[in-house]
């Protein structure tokens, strides 16, 4: 692979919804203001339920961003991703119909697809019988949607495919996107992650899992690095991002935002859930990326960890940082976005993704919201108490799903 001269890939577009803002400027402008998306869950009656809080979307409609006749056969977790999609394909200014539409695919993943779907179907099963179930279902509740309906939407016609390895299928999918500019398979990609469970059943796994945060205060909730922190608070959304071969969008005079440089995916073989207790997997992804990029553990200035305010995970993922970037750990800046929106599942690799972007246009590195009392073996700077200010020239992002899955992706501030 080292020996085939590989094609620069750049950002050109981006795309997002989120439980604090339905663009990537409301989104950003709520990251840097430390707003926290955390609140009661509406979706569905929570009083039998130990967990009462989420991270919803809030005023999103889908027939003012999509023809909606198509939204109606569409679940929310691809209404959000066509909508993430037609926002990053505007803010690039990409014509499809100049492009070849065989080289302009989509890899948007999802970790789960509709579990909402699902459930109302078994009921109608039980209730009305199995004739009346609906002959939409399958195409509503299947993950890889997303990437098809962006596909219909935008009329792109090249590789379209979706990831999904739980937690981590945006980043993935992102890195495979990487991959099929550099060597030659299309010019424009979409990529991200796109998901939307919290309904009861979503709620009910992950909680019976022992995975969800109990807590009842929304700005408590979801406190990455804490040595208070009990689990994640489940979130939802898109972030969908247009990657672009360099020469391609130079020809077209496109805005560049940043470079995808690197790209590291590696396999715990270890549990189901838990992250190899050492961190070895994923570090071994996190130097894979920096060598893929050219880039030295005192290169990179910011970590956007994937921080999801569980016991193992936050532990581990500190122990993976340090033996990825050995005593540079200790000056790189790290966070973690899931402190105001909470965990997206396969959607978070796409949102976390844009907020590195942001980060390395304008210096700044958000605040982990709510984390307080950080935990003595979570020993690295984590933006506690104020965000930092500083340049960012390089910043990794980690992403690790249920089944040992890890991803991390490299990004570099462009230079021509």
């Amino acid at each position: 692979m080292d020996n085939v001269r590989k094609k620069r890939v750049v950002i050109t577009g981006m795309g997002a919804i989120t439980p604090i803002g339905n663009t990537v400027p409301e989104f950003w402008d709520s990251i840097k203001a430390g707003k926290v998306g955390i609140g009661e869950i509406t979706q569905f009656d929570t009083a039998d339920y130990k967990v009462k809080l989420a991270a919803e979307v809030k005023g999103f409609s889908a027939k003012e961003r999509m023809d909606f006749k198509a939204a109606k056969r569409m679940e929310p977790f691809a209404q959000f991703a066509v909508a993430a999609a037609k926002e990053a394909c505007e803010d690039a200014a990409l014509d499809i119909s100049k492009e070849d539409p065989y080289r302009a695919g989509v890899i948007v993943g999802s970790g789960i697809g509709s579990l909402r779907e699902t459930e109302r179907e078994y009921e109608r099963i039980q209730t009305k019988g199995p004739a009346r179930v609906n002959p939409l279902m399958v195409p509503l509740m299947i993950s890889n949607m997303a990437a098809g309906n962006i596909s219909i939407q935008l009329g792109l016609k090249g590789k379209c495919t979706n990831v999904v390895t739980a937690c981590a299928s945006g980043t993935h999918s992102i890195g495979d996107a990487f991959r099929a500019i550099q060597y030659g398979d299309a010019d424009v990609m979409f990529a991200g992650g796109a998901e939307s469970c919290i309904c009861p059943l979503g709620v009910a796994g992950f909680t019976s899992l022992t995975a969800l945060s109990t807590a009842s205060d929304p700005l408590r909730a979801s406190i990455p690095f804490d040595k208070d922190r009990d689990g994640f608070v489940l979130g939802e959304g898109a972030g969908v991002v247009v990657l672009e071969e360099l020469e391609h969008a130079r020809a077209r005079g496109a805005k560049i935002y940043a470079e995808l440089a690197g790209y590291g995916a590696t396999g715990d073989a270890y549990h189901i859930t838990s992250p190899a207790e050492d961190g070895s997997g994923a570090a071994k992804a996190m130097e894979l990326a920096m060598k893929e990029g050219g880039i030295s553990p005192e290169q990179v200035d910011y970590v956007n960890a994937h921080g999801t305010g569980t016991h193992h995970n936050d532990l581990f993922e500190t122990k993976a940082i340090k033996l990825a970037l050995g005593d540079a750990a200790h000056k790189t800046a790290v966070n973690s976005t899931k402190s105001m929106i909470g965990h997206l599942l396969g959607a978070a690799g796409g949102v976390e993704f844009i907020a590195c972007v942001k980060a390395i246009q304008d210096g700044f590195v958000h605040q982990t919201m709510g984390t307080q009392n950080v935990d003595e073996e979570c020993d690295l700077n984590y933006a506690v108490g104020a965000p930092i200010e500083k340049e960012i020239r390089c910043a990794l992002t980690n992403s690790l799903g249920f089944g040992g899955h890890n991803a991390t992706l490299l990004l570099k501030k462009y230079i021509d």
